[in-house]
């Protein structure tokens, strides 16, 4: 489906779980797409713990940039999205995330959307060779709890384990967690199963 944004329209890919017990809504990084390895193993995963999955084609991505521009109108079409979706599945826990910028995205508007949670794939710490740029304020400052999972070869940095609720950091992993995806979704999967029991 299509939502219409301030910043133009999103498109949302949904895979219903049979009787939901959460919305889990993800989205790609700022040159990926929805049908990166690791969220579609965080999809198939989530659906197994009984979660409908919303993936997010976010405007400027569907307008074909390659850079997600100024974080106050990603923000602003984000929220102007999850309302739609809120409206959609009344009552359902929200959990959402995303890979790299879209884990940015998740954790800076989690506490305005009214998410229980967030989970952050490969979430990008600082600019490669830059660690003096951290974004750890970005985890720190979600006000729910935060899930990462990283890779431990990862060029953007892993973060502190005090900066989330939790930190899973994976050997061999780069950024695109690309190497052992289900693994991904494994990790993912459990936390979801605990956040909201059946």
């Amino acid at each position: 489906m299509e939502v219409m944004t301030p910043r133009g329209p999103a498109r949302v890919e949904v895979d219903e779980a049979e009787r939901p017990r959460m919305l889990l809504v993800l989205t790609h990084g700022s040159a990926g797409t929805v049908d990166a390895p690791d969220l579609l193993a965080v999809r198939d995963a989530a659906l197994g713990v009984g979660a409908s999955v919303a993936r997010v084609t976010q405007p400027f991505r569907l307008a074909g940039g390659r850079a997600p521009g100024p974080a106050a109108r990603q923000d602003e079409a984000w929220g102007a999205v999850l309302g739609e979706l809120r409206a959609r599945w009344p009552g359902l826990p929200l959990v959402q995330g995303g890979r790299s910028n879209g884990a940015r995205v998740a954790c800076r508007t989690a506490r305005d959307v009214g998410a229980t949670a967030v989970v952050a794939l490969a979430f990008p710490l600082h600019p490669p060779g830059r660690p003096e740029r951290s974004r750890a304020d970005e985890l720190r400052g979600a006000g729910v709890d935060v899930l990462v999972v990283n890779g431990d070869r990862d060029p953007f940095g892993v973060p502190d384990a005090a900066d989330a609720a939790r930190l899973v950091v994976l050997p061999g992993e780069g950024h695109e967690l690309k190497k052992d995806p289900a693994r991904v979704g494994e990790v993912v999967a459990r936390w979801l199963r605990a956040l909201v029991p059946a």
